[in-house]
């Protein structure tokens, strides 16, 4: 029988005023309104004396349930060091910080953020960024510090998320803040010189008013230097590597096709002769810049590569001399005693000196259950306690332990070449190379005729052969594919990923994580049909333990009330034991249960784990909690299957293979009990017999294997939160999009293809026509951008069909 299926009705249940929890009576209340918690309270009686209890009428109970705080937990905000880290700006009178508030949701935690400066006086002004959930503050540093705005924030429910990677990224946002100002530099300009531009292109006669003719010209010249001498200037830097590194790359021609239109331009302005080019010029860096920015903007949100720092705080409590304080993670060395709370990652290899572990390595493993620890056991780095606080004496230092040798290891490291950028600056090097003989070669022709014929047709020539379809072809395909992608819930690395995709020949994946469902356990119970009460008294023992098994169970029966246990007992690695209203209520292990058989252990016929329950030592049966497998699994193994080499790799046991059976058909491409190393190994031998390998993964020890592969992808519950490094990672919603992802990206590979084909023949009709001289520099530089936005145009367009195809947002 199925008790989940039960409709039990129940009394109503008090609410906090503040969070909105259940409350276990009205003990705590104030000016009748009750509270789950004296923090919910103290966050109430706080807003209500700063005057700010419109908080709780935009929406209800709108609040979070503050943790526990310690005095010394943010002790590390103020050391030097770390503060410069943290500032955006600081002259130390006034700074300019942001912290990331995970726990912002709705209209009222806006509102109470942006009103922060009444509860501190310090701060002068704060706002809020609300979809990426940061809080923008400044404040004065003679009236108060980060530490006790972080206190104070923290006190009030909204806990920052502080850690290292947020204080080393700060460096990698400056490049997209340049591309911008160029940006905007040159649509300005080019916007401005098209203005005073208006007389060559309505006709008008220079000689009715040379004046304003040659004042024009000059303005003109004047608005191109900032787009010549800034906006461009990465053109010029990429070119000269190139030839310094002895390649003559797409960027050498773009750079040449500039560098003809501003000289011709400057000579035809100052000697009067024409009105120059430089509204071709302008525009032609603008609309190549607008491509880059577009390219950059899609994962700009999104933090790939993320180490080992992403996930480890940015302090450590240490005990030193019975005192304890708290230290960046820089300053941890081997020897100090660490405290470790519950839900805290270990940040290096230690030795459990004090207290219970109960470590869940998930993050390392990405298995779900937790392993027991004993005084004396070693505990490795990228493990999380769950339950009381433990005492830990550090063995290693954070770049030498396990978890950053497996990260850090040469063969994490994926080097990016793309077959298309390979093609192109291939050709590009002997195109450009044929064009400067095919330039003077003309101009040679033409200088019997005419110097100005020769000086025209050489111009052309250069410019009409600047490929910068062929530069924009690629950004702006891959580009809008990413958009898409992320407006579906997957977000790759960089373009390179796209056209992996499109080349990959076998798919493997992972099991736990992967294919199952973190956060849904399918769970029954075998035995006597149980009633309300009973289930009432399963939800109250389950809720005094931190073991997995039992938090699955108190979230499966959260329907319930529950009560109190008295002389509740846990027993590591058996179970928990207690009394409930006179009743003896047991539950874990058949050996601990029923005084038989040993441990929890698998059924293997399903893997399901038992969890038996005696009351008053009468045995009732047993819960079954199993897997619970993705929607879409089936409809996406049977169309990869058909054209793809399907496997599977699992750290978890064989219990269900025979199910597996039934979605993976070879049973000799299905490996159980495979370590971090062994995933890896199996990868590289795909490689070794030509297999392009696309790996579907979860949890940090696939960082071996997602490297390894030419194409990793995370499947995640959560994108904002965890990141490994990997190609891309797909929300676990969408992971029934899979097979239409990889058609995808063999369309827009398809869609470059074409681009470049069609690219080249323009560029050979266009260059026969400037070489008989019938092509005049003026319309080779209108044809050029002309030529760059039916490009665009065309690899938009054609992405967006396509996207409908495959059923895509």
């Amino acid at each position: 029988m199925k008790n989940e299926e039960k409709d039990i009705s129940h009394k109503e249940d008090l609410l906090c005023f503040h969070c909105g929890d259940i409350c276990k009576d009205k003990s705590i209340n104030k000016e009748e309104k009750i509270f789950c918690c004296q923090s919910c309270k103290l966050v109430y009686e706080i807003l209500q004396e700063n005057n700010l209890c419109k908080y709780y009428d935009i929406d209800n109970n709108p609040g979070i349930s503050p943790s526990i705080r310690s005095d010394i937990k943010y002790e590390y905000l103020d050391e030097e060091t770390t503060k410069r880290q943290l500032l955006d700006f600081g002259d130390g009178k006034i700074s300019t910080a942001t912290f990331s508030i995970p726990q912002m949701h709705c209209s009222s935690c806006i509102w109470l953020l942006e009103s922060f400066y009444k509860l501190d006086p310090g701060v002068t002004h704060s706002q809020v960024n609300f979809p990426e959930k940061k809080f923008i503050f400044r404040f004065l540093e003679e009236k108060t510090s980060l530490r006790k705005i972080a206190e104070l924030l923290d006190s009030i429910g909204y806990e920052p998320m502080i850690n290292l990677d947020a204080t080393e990224r700060k460096s990698r946002e400056l490049y997209s803040k340049k591309l911008y100002y160029k940006i905007g530099v040159a649509g300005f300009c080019f916007g401005n010189i098209m203005l005073l531009s208006f007389p060559e292109y309505l006709g008008i006669d220079k000689a009715a008013d040379p004046m304003f003719y040659q004042l024009f010209g000059y303005l003109n010249l004047i608005l191109s230097l900032p787009v010549f001498l800034y906006s461009s200037s990465e053109y010029y830097i990429s070119a000269y590597k190139g030839l310094k590194s002895k390649v003559i790359n797409l960027d050498f021609i773009l750079f040449l096709g500039i560098l003809v239109l501003f000289v011709r331009s400057v000579v035809e302005i100052i000697t009067q002769s024409a009105a120059g080019y430089m509204d071709s010029m302008s525009g032609l860096v603008f609309f190549l810049l607008i491509g880059k920015v577009f390219q950059s903007k899609t994962y700009e949100s999104m933090s790939f590569e993320r180490t080992y720092k992403s996930y480890f705080p940015l302090s450590i409590t240490i005990l030193k001399n019975g005192t304890q304080s708290t230290v960046p993670l820089a300053k941890l060395r081997i020897g100090d005693r660490m405290i470790i709370r519950s839900g805290e990652i270990i940040p290096a290899d230690s030795i459990l000196f004090k207290g219970d572990g109960n470590i869940d390595y998930s993050f390392v493993t990405g298995e779900s259950m937790s392993t027991q620890k004993v005084m004396g056991e070693i505990i490795y780095a990228g493990g999380r306690q769950i339950g009381s606080a433990i005492e830990l004496e550090v063995l290693k230092d954070v770049s030498q332990s396990y978890l950053t040798q497996l990260w850090n290891s040469d063969t994490f490291t994926k080097t990016d070449e793309s077959r298309l950028q390979t093609f192109s600056n291939t050709i590009s090097k002997y195109f450009t190379i044929a064009i400067l003989i095919l330039a003077f070669g003309a101009a040679a022709y033409w200088m019997s005729t005419s110097i100005n014929m020769a000086l025209n047709v050489f111009t052309a020539v250069l410019i009409v052969s600047c490929p910068c379809a062929l530069a924009l072809a690629i950004p702006f395909t891959y580009g809008n594919v990413m958009r898409i992608f992320g407006r579906n819930k997957f977000y790759i690395k960089n373009t390179f990923v796209i056209e992996k995709l499109s080349n990959a020949t076998s798919v493997v994946f992972d099991k736990t994580g992967t294919i199952t469902q973190n956060k849904k356990s399918l769970i029954t119970f075998e035995g006597r049909e149980l009633n309300e009460f009973e289930l009432s008294l399963v939800k109250s023992l389950s809720r005094q333990s931190t073991h997995p098994l039992s938090r699955k169970i108190f979230d499966f029966l959260e329907r319930y009330e529950t009560k109190e246990v008295t002389d509740y007992f846990e027993y590591v690695g058996k179970g928990v034991a207690g009394e409930i209203e006179g009743l003896g209520v047991k539950m874990g292990s058949e050996e601990y249960v029923t005084n038989t058989d040993s441990d929890i252990h698998y059924n293997h016929e399903n893997s399901a784990s038992r969890v038996y329950l005696s009351i008053n030592d009468v045995i009732l049966g047993y819960f079954n909690v199993s897997n619970s497998y993705r929607a879409g699994l089936a409809e996406v193994v049977q169309k990869l299957e058909k054209n793809y080499s399907l496997h599977l790799l699992s750290g978890d046991n064989e219990g269900e293979r025979g199910f597996l059976q039934s979605y993976f058909k070879d049973p000799l491409q299905m490996f159980f009990k495979q370590t971090p190393e062994n995933k890896l190994k199996y990868i590289k031998a795909l490689q070794n017999e030509g297999e392009n390998v696309l790996m579907i993964g979860d949890g940090l020890n696939d960082a071996g294997a997602l490297k390894q592969s030419d194409i990793g992808i995370s499947i995640s519950e959560d994108v904002s939160n965890f990141s490994p490094a990997c190609d891309g990672i797909l929300n676990s919603e969408e992971f029934p999009s899979l097979p239409n992802i990889i058609k995808f990206s063999k369309d827009s590979f398809k869609i470059i293809i074409f681009s470049f084909a069609a690219s080249f023949v323009y560029n050979l009709l266009a260059l026969g026509i400037a070489v008989d001289g019938l092509l005049k520099p003026i319309v080779a530089a209108i044809l050029m951008p002309v030529s760059s936005i039916s490009v665009v145009v065309f690899c938009v367009v054609s992405t967006n069909y396509f996207a409908k195809r495959r059923k895509f947002k």
